[in-house]
């Protein structure tokens, strides 16, 4: 609670990758309570970046696919730091070129292969949400929402509808 006895907002973030410059209708439901969105990049187009930036501050990174002037100037790695807990974020998680427990991190978030992914290794979270509009190889388009819970991050997949 907050000091004048309101509930404090959930501390969640709402991750997405792969747009390929389409939004998904269902992505602004999922992510109106989030404190922030992570993109990991293949954005497409910066409009995409306006519409999730009404919903909540972004941090984004650029993808192979994104081109342009707004493009390069997305970095190709972000950190954010979220209620103590370290995130790092990048498109293409093969070229992670650092052991993400000893540089403290908590959970790293990627994209590129537009398959939905959740694991644990080394007490590190790895998250890659899918493509929330370009889903490939018999996957439903999907985002995650990622959730800190007793000190740790917890994300969870959710699968948007694939006919809308």
């Amino acid at each position: 609670m907050t000091a004048n006895g309101k509930a404090e907002q959930s501390a969640r973030i709402g991750v997405i990758s792969d747009t390929h410059g389409i939004l998904h209708p269902a992505v602004p439901d999922w992510f109106q309570a989030v404190r922030r969105i992570v993109h990991a990049g293949d954005i497409g187009h910066p409009d995409i970046l306006v519409a999730l930036g009404r919903l909540a501050p972004v941090t984004a990174v650029r993808g192979n696919m994104d081109s342009g002037t707004w493009a390069t100037a997305l970095p190709v790695m972000e950190f954010v730091e979220f209620q103590s807990l370290r995130l790092c974020v990048l498109h293409d998680r093969d070229r992670l070129d650092f052991e993400p427990r000893r540089a403290g991190i908590d959970a790293v978030v990627s994209g590129h292969t537009h398959r939905p992914h959740l694991s644990d290794e080394d007490g590190v979270l790895f998250i890659n949400p899918g493509s929330a509009s370009d889903p490939r190889h018999r996957h439903p388009p999907t985002v995650a929402l990622l959730e800190v819970v007793d000190g740790h991050f917890s994300a969870r997949l959710i699968e948007l509808d694939p006919r809308i």
